[in-house]
């Protein structure tokens, strides 16, 4: 059975337009981010481009018990680098914390710990659920108002889009883990999917988090303690 000129021409304009359609979100996430994101290599040079602002904010990723799965640890060796360098003055960990026994944001505040990030420098959002919720709420729950988010590469341009887009005047830092972890790659194929969810969330619904409130100081008070580090 042959398909004639004009069902082949709309089969194909279906197509095209499919894929537009498909690859708008991370087009929309890059084009916002543009200018604002930077990758932490292993040069100590990297640092020197990254401007300061008062906190990072580490997005949460799996944990297995009391340890953070290896993509978590580098982002969080990230903004201990960060600290350290004085780019930030406060951590601010966004995880999920929604089932008994699985906890993101305590493992990786004990995680800082044990490197030598001080408590006070440490403050723990719980209910960082997906990165949407963790944008809104750190800036409609701890005041947030500049931040540099620390992710992975594949993740910076959504996470820093969806931060600028929630208000937040957000600069991204990212480790180029697909150098090291193969598995990388499927959580980067997972952006198509995450991006046109960012996009619905923060552009054509305004969703709000799943937990919206109530406003919380720990940000405030990291950000003045007496003593600075």
């Amino acid at each position: 059975m042959f398909l004639s000129r004009a069902t082949l021409r709309r089969s194909y304009q279906a197509a095209v337009l499919l894929s537009v359609l498909a690859i708008a979100p991370l087009t929309w996430a890059w084009l916002t981010s543009s200018g604002h994101r930077a990758v932490a290599d292993s040069s100590p040079r990297w640092l020197a481009g990254i401007p300061s602002a008062p906190a990072a904010l580490v997005l949460g990723a799996a944990v297995s018990g009391n340890t953070p799965s290896p993509m978590l640890a580098r982002r969080l060796d990230i903004s201990a680098e960060l600290y350290r360098a004085g780019k930030v003055r406060a951590i601010l960990l966004s995880g999920d914390n929604s089932r008994v026994g699985y906890d993101e944001p305590t493992v990786m505040r004990d995680y800082l710990l044990t490197r030598g990030i001080p408590a006070g420098a440490l403050v723990l959002d719980y209910a960082g659920f997906d990165t949407w919720d963790s944008c809104v709420r750190a800036r409609e729950v701890f005041g947030a108002t500049r931040l540099t988010v620390v992710s992975q590469v594949f993740h910076l341009p959504r996470a820093v889009a969806l931060c600028r887009t929630a208000g937040v005047d957000a600069f991204g830092v990212g480790d180029d883990s697909a150098r090291r972890w193969a598995s990388t790659y499927v959580y980067a194929a997972r952006e198509f999917l995450a991006s046109a969810k960012g996009v619905a969330d923060s552009v054509l619904l305004h969703s709000a988090p799943v937990f919206p409130g109530p406003r919380e100081t720990t940000l405030d008070a990291a950000l003045h303690r007496p003593g600075g580090k």
